[in-house]
């Protein structure tokens, strides 16, 4: 049986001001198996950022706060660890690699500096410094960076080199788990490719397991096994890649997504789009959160919230019509 890393369960999130509350998690629950990648997508505001920000618990202080749920990692709820075994955890054991390499490096620290920090930080191996040195070396290597630019500084890479070195910091202490939020936004296509087939082999092997965070459903289809589509601070989908992405039933929003991709073998020139936007988290409705957007929407939909329905074994869809 596939042994259980990641188990979070009814997670739900708010950020609140003097001035109104918003909804940005409700009642998320989410499984990663060991050396599995699971890909999050969903459009801006969908709460996947804020999931990832939980797990770590970075949420910014004192608005961001976890107000109910477990995020069991390893037997242990991160949700009531203190911040003391927290820091243990963050970068040594799970780490993040966040969207913009450009404001994640230190300008004025050599990029070798910046892994060793890591390492020294988070030093459970007890490394001497020689042997720091010597895991900043193989780490830049890793990730297709010749050693001797470890005395460089982060202006004197380009865009997707700086990405490899922040996959570099991550992966300096190889954690059991990498989330990546979005690593290759703000890189072209040629290089975006370039750093996802490297995240995919150092993944296997590292034996590290991931939680991708992306828009791009191609990136999803090439790295991950698992798939959770979210909507409104819920998970609606749930599956394997082929669960997802073959023809069969799937939840209305995971279908608008589908249609607004490009199609070269279609003549017409349009990108199909979804009508409406997703509901104001200050304000969420009663019923279910897609609702107003969705064309095949029935009279319970608008009072009632529909539970998580299993198609498969592996397949969960959170929609009346699965039912």
């Amino acid at each position: 049986m596939p042994e259980t890393l990641l188990d979070i369960q009814d997670l739900s999130v708010v950020y609140k001001t003097d001035l109104e509350t918003v909804h940005a998690l409700n009642g998320v629950s989410l499984k990663l198996e060991k050396g599995k990648t699971i890909g999050l997508v969903g459009e801006t505001g969908a709460g996947k950022t804020t999931l990832a920000l939980s797990i770590l618990k970075l949420l910014p202080k004192p608005t961001g706060i976890i107000t109910g749920g477990k995020i069991i990692y390893e037997g242990q709820n991160l949700a009531e660890l203190n911040e003391a075994r927290m820091r243990a955890i963050r970068g040594n054991l799970i780490s993040m690699i966040f969207q913009d390499p450009m404001t994640s490096l230190n300008p004025i620290q050599k990029v070798g500096d910046q892994i060793a920090e890591s390492l020294m930080l988070h030093n459970s191996e007890k490394l001497t410094k020689e042997q720091i040195n010597e895991r900043v070396k193989e780490t830049l290597e890793l990730v297709s960076i010749p050693a001797f630019r470890k005395d460089e500084y982060p202006h004197q890479f380009s865009g997707g080199m700086k990405q490899r070195v922040v996959i570099a910091i991550a992966l300096a202490c190889k954690p059991n788990l990498l989330i990546a939020d979005e690593p290759t936004t703000a890189l072209d296509v040629t290089i975006q490719a370039q750093v996802l087939a490297m995240m995919a082999e150092l993944k296997e092997l590292l034996h590290t397991a991931m939680i991708m965070i992306t828009h791009d459903l191609g990136v999803v289809a090439q790295i991950c096994d698992d798939v959770a589509v979210m909507y409104a601070g819920e998970i609606i989908e749930f599956g394997t890649v082929r669960d997802v992405f073959t023809k069969g039933f799937h939840h209305p929003y995971t279908l608008g997504l589908f249609d607004s991709l490009p199609d070269l073998t279609k003549k017409t020139s349009r990108l199909l789009a979804l009508d409406g936007l997703m509901p104001d988290p200050i304000d969420l409705p009663e019923g279910c959160s897609f609702y107003s957007r969705c064309s095949k929407a029935m009279p319970a939909c608008e009072h009632e919230k529909p539970g998580n329905y299993e198609l498969s074994g592996s397949h969960i869809i959170r929609c009346f019509m699965a039912k």
